[in-house]
């Protein structure tokens, strides 16, 4: 005998709201719980215990990309330190050499004020080299002061050593002179050990001056200093010239030749004193020169 069976379509169970309230009151049980007791402590380290290994899973990539920058950072950070340090050390070391340098040049620039006390008869122009022309065959220098300043060709240029050239060349703002040594110059000198008058000319030979027309049996040895005369007047007598070196006599011709290195410094420094000898003097000296040089010409011939 067959059973009626009766089929249910549509199961009934708690409504979903129901279920919402039921987990909101649970959940604020346990907030309530938690808050005022320790009860729930076990169970959240264990679940922290437990969830930490698939924390640190997801952030493995968060944590790669951290450790990137923080390498490309660091490397950044040292190469501008390194930059910083390479550009305050040559800034020192520019620092040091301009100190260095001034401190020379003030050194020079006192010296040059004992010269202006141990000569006071003349009244003087400190000039400064602006640069130094490059020809073979003479040795020039130009300032930065000219006939503005009072400067006039055939004035003196010295330093604490000594006669360094003479003005040849002259315009509003700048002059230039030629050195002891260029071929184009003749002083007249005399030896401070005897008086011995001689005419000092550029030599051929780099830094050093030649002493010509003088006769084989002349007293004059090496060692011996040459000073300004003051033949002439272009250059005031006593000026320091140069040092004897050596000297050459021809017994054949009867007259002799020496070497003698300049006491000043010319391709030392930067400054310098023009001596403003009166023009009347520097006329004379130019002429007295010209006859000097014409006459140990025709003697030499």
């Amino acid at each position: 005998m067959a059973r009626n069976v009766d089929l249910q379509l549509f199961r009934r169970s708690v409504p979903a709201e129901v279920k919402l309230a039921l987990l909101g009151l649970l959940s604020l049980f346990l907030l309530a719980i938690d808050t005022n007791s320790t009860l729930l402590n076990p169970v959240r380290q264990a679940l922290g215990v437990g969830l930490y290994p698939f924390q640190r899973v997801v952030m493995l990539p968060r944590d790669a990309v951290t450790l990137a920058q923080d390498y490309t950072n660091a490397a950044r950070l040292l190469q501008q330190e390194s930059d910083d340090l390479r550009r305050q050390r040559i800034e020192l070391s520019q620092v040091i050499t301009n100190a260095a340098q001034l401190m020379t040049e003030n050194e020079q620039l006192r010296r040059l004020l004992g010269v202006v006390e141990q000569r006071p008869a003349y009244p003087t122009v400190v000039v400064e080299v602006l640069y130094e022309p490059v020809t073979p065959f003479r040795r020039r220098l130009v300032f930065n002061k000219g006939a503005r300043d009072g400067i006039a060709p055939g004035m003196p240029v010295i330093d604490e050593g000594g006669v360094v050239g003479q003005v040849v060349r002259v315009t509003p703002f700048s002059s230039e002179a030629a050195m002891l040594t260029d071929e184009q110059l003749a002083i007249p000198v005399q030896l401070l050990r005897n008086g011995l008058r001689l005419i000092a000319f550029g030599s051929t030979v780099p830094g050093k001056i030649e002493v010509r027309y003088f006769a084989s049996d002349a007293d004059i040895r090496v060692g011996d200093v040459l000073v300004t005369s003051g033949v002439g007047g272009g250059f005031p007598s006593g000026l320091s010239v140069a040092t004897v070196q050596s000297v050459e006599r021809d017994a054949a011709s009867g007259f002799a030749r020496a070497l003698a290195e300049p006491t000043s410094y010319p391709e030392r420094y930067r400054h310098f004193l023009v001596l403003k000898v009166p023009l009347a003097a520097l006329d004379s000296g130019s002429q007295t020169r010209s006859t000097t040089t014409q006459d140990s010409s025709d003697a030499t011939r």
